[in-house]
C-alpha cells in the first residue's frame, strides 16, 4: 500500500510505527477496532472542534466512547465548545470525515487526548485516509504533536 502523508512525517520524524490497512466497509470506529483485532479503548477517533472564541481544538478519544463537550471546553480553557461542521473539515484540516488525523493537519491545533490513554500499551489513530490506521505509542505521537491528557469522555 502506498505511504499516506502521516507515515511520511512518521518517517521524517523517525517515529517507530506500524501501519494497518483494512477493508474500508467498516462503518465506526468500533467496527475497525475489530477488523485490526484490538481493544476498541486503544484505538482511538479523532475529532475537530469550535469554542466559542472561534478557535479550533482537536480531541481524540476512544472509539467506543462519546466526546463530553463539556469536558472539552473546561480542558481548552472555553466557555464551550461545538463540532465543526463535516463540510469545514477538509478546507481546515486537508482531511475528511473518517480519515482525520492528528498528524499532518495544515495547522497545528491545540490538541487534547482522553487521559486514559496512559493505560495503553499502544494506540491506534487515522493513518490519514479511510482504511489506514496506524499503531505506534502515546510517547511517540507526543513527540511530534504537543498533546495534553485530560478527562473527556462521557460517563458510561
Amino acid at each position: 500500500m502506498e505511504k499516506t502523508n502521516v507515515m511520511r512525517i512518521l518517517d521524517q520524524k523517525k517515529i517507530v510505527y506500524k501501519a494497518h490497512f483494512y477493508d474500508n466497509s467498516a462503518v465506526n470506529g468500533v467496527e475497525i477496532a475489530g477488523m485490526l483485532g484490538e481493544n476498541p479503548g486503544q484505538v482511538f477517533k479523532t475529532l475537530v472542534t469550535v469554542g466559542k472564541s472561534g478557535k479550533n481544538y482537536v480531541f481524540m478519544i476512544p472509539v467506543c466512547d462519546e466526546l463530553n463537550l463539556k469536558k472539552a471546553a473546561k480542558a481548552a480553557n472555553e466557555k464551550s465548545i461545538e463540532m465543526i461542521k463535516s463540510k469545514e473539515l477538509l478546507p481546515l484540516t486537508g482531511y475528511i470525515h473518517g480519515g482525520c488525523s492528528p498528524v499532518g493537519m495544515k495547522k497545528l491545533f491545540p490538541t487534547f487526548i482522553h487521559s486514559g490513554v496512559e493505560n495503553c500499551e499502544k494506540i491506534y489513530f487515522s493513518g490519514g485516509k479511510i482504511g489506514c490506521q496506524v499503531e505506534t505509542t502515546f510517547e511517540s505521537l507526543k513527540k511530534i504533536v504537543p498533546i495534553k491528557t485530560a478527562e473527556l469522555i462521557m460517563e458510561k
